[in-house]
């Protein structure tokens, strides 16, 4: 999920970016640095978000997980 988000927040700040620096003086809209930077950030933080929640579930019995419910 966090891979299909990042690709449609590319596109769109390309996109956004490129009819900006048509309307406003001297700004770059298609900076290569701060795209990668900011996916990179992201995909860290997804990453530690869902880290710990995996490592719970990952530990748990699936038979007693079936009979919880």
């Amino acid at each position: 999920m966090s891979a299909i988000g990042g690709v449609a927040g590319i596109a769109l700040a390309l996109a956004l970016g490129r009819l900006l620096q048509s309307l406003l003086y001297r700004l770059e809209g298609d900076d290569p640095v701060a795209f990668v930077l900011s996916l990179a950030v992201l995909a860290a933080v997804a990453f530690a978000a869902s880290y710990v929640p995996v490592l719970r579930a990952s530990r748990v019995d699936p038979v007693e997980a079936l009979r919880y419910e």
